[in-house]
């Protein structure tokens, strides 16, 4: 009878939409103001990425350019239309992050009871690595969104009997897309080889309707002929997408050991953009539950894609160890798995009490918002206050704008990463003047990064731009021509 009366209670019968609701809430206010916060600043790789997506033009396209390309399209876009500035940088990440988290709960809710999904989703988009994806202005996030993207759409094509043309066809231009990511051509050969090898799919490719085939067919072939046309014509385009840009020869092994100190370095940080551990000790006792749970049913696919992609994100991370970020999603799968083990074990222990299946929820509620709030306080202060990974963000773009006008020029090397960046932000703002020797000053003032030139003869130290991620404090060194 009690039964009876706790299932009519509207907290109870809409206790899943009113979860979702509540952590689509909270994961959209993070996602666009977390950013905000923490990280404190632009790193070398976003300011590099900028450059790259600035000064992407359809002759650079044809030519090469296209590592990444469908992210730095994104970000060029929204930096013609809303300009330079911090936020915007870090604004094509947000957004994808925003689509990544969607496809994930999607991805559980399919795989998983809708409880153990919830959970599971809320543990996975609020994690440090999730958090730092999302609000890095860098396309390292299409490394997790594609594979996620493809599961997904894979999920909504095997195992029905009769599947949409239209998630078949979106699979094929995902898959393409894909490509244009590092590392991922080896997961698409594998999902190639894979759907030619499995009888149910070779049958569904068969049976969908012949224009929209043929259509989807001709994009997929301009696309691979675009690439292979580049990659003959500049080889280091299939070396970026197959190894990665600063990979060498003989640091594979090197490069999985330091990725492995991402998740296990624990009290000493790793100098870099990590805040290690990036995944907390709960977090790895959940996925290895998970892994245990089912280790009988291995060869089931869930399980099995998992496993795949840890060994995946090994072998990645030999090439580049920030591909070691793409354990996100088998994790995610793993906690699922522990999750839905933990919750099976305690309602096996009380089958008809239905006072002890409602409390049970309480000491897991309280497990689960220490883990969360635990691990947005050590992203958000860790990122801010631990010095070795806190140096490699700066917030000279902030200072800058808000220091500077177009009668000055800022001098700085000509070979470093900043001075790329700050011409494209010279040509889309036109607020400064940007060179690398004294000659190249027409302005009546002149500016310089901590100091690294020292006009002497006609120019004086007129003011002097502080920042409190510089040594010193001085970081902007502004002169102005001496009056004669």
């Amino acid at each position: 009878m009690k039964k009876h009366v706790i299932s009519r209670l509207f907290l109870y019968r809409y206790r899943f939409y009113i979860g979702y609701i509540l952590l689509a809430l909270a994961f959209m206010n993070l996602i666009f103001l977390l950013p905000t916060i923490s990280p404190d600043g632009l790193s070398s790789a976003e300011l590099s990425s900028v450059t790259t997506s600035y000064n992407l033009h359809f002759s650079s396209v044809t030519s090469g350019d296209l590592v990444d390309l469908p992210y730095h399209l994104l970000q060029k876009f929204l930096l013609l239309i809303f300009g330079f500035s911090t936020y915007v940088i870090k604004l094509p990440s947000i957004l994808v992050a925003v689509v990544l988290g969607l496809l994930l709960v999607l991805l559980l809710n399919r795989w998983f009871k809708s409880n153990v999904a919830l959970l599971s989703s809320v543990l996975t988009v609020l994690s440090v690595p999730f958090l730092y994806l999302a609000g890095s202005g860098t396309p390292l996030i299409m490394l997790v969104f594609w594979p996620t993207f493809l599961l997904w759409l894979g999920s909504k094509i095997q195992g029905v009997k009769k599947p949409r043309p239209f998630y078949c066809l979106v699979f094929a231009i995902a898959l393409l897309l894909s490509v244009f990511t590092p590392h991922m051509i080896y997961l698409d050969i594998f999902i190639v080889l894979y759907a030619l090898a499995n009888p149910h799919l070779r049958f569904t490719i068969k049976t969908l309707p012949r224009v929209p085939f043929i259509l989807t067919s001709l994009v997929v072939l301009a696309g691979l002929g675009l690439l292979a046309t580049n990659i003959i014509s500049d080889p280091n385009v299939g070396l970026h997408l197959l190894t990665s840009e600063n990979y060498e020869s003989g640091h594979f092994l090197d490069n999985i050991k330091t990725s492995l100190g991402f998740f296990f370095s624990w009290g000493n940080a790793i100098e870099g953009v990590y805040l290690t551990p990036l995944i907390s000790i709960a977090s790895l006792f959940l996925a290895f539950a998970g892994l245990f749970s089912t280790a009988k049913g291995f060869f089931a696919s869930r399980n099995a894609i998992a496993s795949y992609l840890v060994v995946f994100t090994v072998i990645l991370s030999g090439f580049s160890p920030d591909s070691a970020l793409l354990i996100i999603l088998p994790l995610a799968i793993l906690t699922a798995h522990g999750l839905r083990y933990i919750l099976e074990k305690w309602y096996g222990l009380f089958p008809e009490n239905p006072y002890a299946r409602v409390f049970g929820i309480f000491p897991i509620f309280i497990f689960i918002s220490i883990m969360i709030i635990s691990g947005l306080s050590h992203y958000i202060f860790g990122y801010r206050y631990t010095p070795v990974i806190a140096n490699e963000f700066n917030n000279d773009l902030d200072l800058v704008i808000e220091n500077l006008d177009e009668d000055t020029t800022l001098l700085m090397k000509e070979d470093s990463i900043a001075y790329g960046f700050y011409e494209c932000y010279e040509d889309r703002t036109h607020a400064i003047s940007v060179g690398s020797k004294l000659s190249d000053v027409e302005t009546p003032k002149l500016a310089t990064f901590e100091n690294a030139y020292h006009p002497d003869n006609g120019w004086t130290l007129s003011r002097i731009i502080t920042s409190s991620k510089t040594d010193n404090s001085g970081r902007i060194f502004v002169y102005t021509v001496t009056s004669n």
